[in-house]
């Protein structure tokens, strides 16, 4: 595999041609990930819960993403890192730039924020600065106090139009990349037809750009998984066969199925 970066994936996306997104957090997984030809590397804010034992990503600091960075580094050289900025590191446009600025020295070539109509500035800005950005739109799990819990967004009318709009003027704003977590099939499909920045999906549907999922829900680790997850572990005779078999489901539009997504 050829070192992945943000012009790799729009062309994929031109040729309507998916790839695969995955979490990792250390060298060793993230090798596997890379001889499996996973193209994204996310790590993400849920170490909070899949590392740390939390019930949330909120106690994730800023050091410990850039911690998970290095050492995702160290394994991977070839996919395009992703890393999340955790709750409240970005609140104004000057904490976005110096949380930003840390990810970026400690290895990640994108970072990632949760939010809409409020962070265009913030994303125009460090856009312009050469920090590219992943918007997150949909189930944003920072957010999780205020949805009084994990809901899927966007099935009423009203916000469905809202997210749509958001996600249009994120694009406009210069955003590289979007992930939309739990949002029903055809507003996904709607938004992924709409701007011109790659979306992963989460919970969204097969007619994204790309897939995404957490090492762990992939590996058959997590006690309640989630309706979009499956185990690639049970039909592969390794770990990086799995993420193999993943990456190849994705690509070849078998995964996720209608029973992983939400009408």
């Amino acid at each position: 595999m050829k070192a992945v970066n943000i012009r790799t994936l729009r062309e994929l996306k031109r040729q309507q041609q998916r790839f695969a997104c995955l979490t990792a957090y250390d060298a060793s997984f993230a090798r596997l990930a890379e001889n499996a030809g996973i193209e994204t590397l996310l790590v993400g804010d849920s170490l909070g819960m899949v590392l740390q034992g939390h019930d949330s990503t909120l106690p994730v600091t800023v050091d410990e993403i850039c911690y998970h960075v290095r050492c995702v580094r160290q394994g991977a050289s070839k996919p395009m890192i992703m890393a999340d900025m955790p709750f409240m590191s970005y609140a104004t446009s000057e904490q976005a730039f110096d949380n930003a600025a840390q990810l970026i020295r400690a290895g990640a070539h994108i970072v990632k924020l949760e939010g809409g109509m409020w962070l265009v500035e913030t994303i125009r800005l460090l856009e312009e600065r050469g920090v590219p950005v992943c918007a997150h739109l949909g189930l944003t799990p920072q957010s999780v106090n205020s949805f009084g819990g994990y809901v899927v967004q966007g099935r009423a009318e009203e916000d469905a139009r809202r997210i749509l709009a958001e996600a249009e003027a994120l694009d406009r704003a210069g955003a590289s990349m979007l992930v939309l977590e739990c949002v029903p099939r055809r507003l996904a499909a709607q938004i992924t037809a709409a701007v011109s920045m790659p979306v992963i999906g989460i919970g969204a549907g097969a007619d994204t750009d790309a897939q995404v999922l957490v090492m762990h829900d992939l590996l058959g680790m997590s006690p309640r998984p989630a309706r979009f997850v499956k185990n690639f572990l049970a039909e592969a005779d390794s770990i990086e066969e799995a993420f193999r078999l993943y990456g190849e489901a994705v690509r070849q539009g078998l995964f996720p199925r209608a029973e992983h997504g939400f009408d």
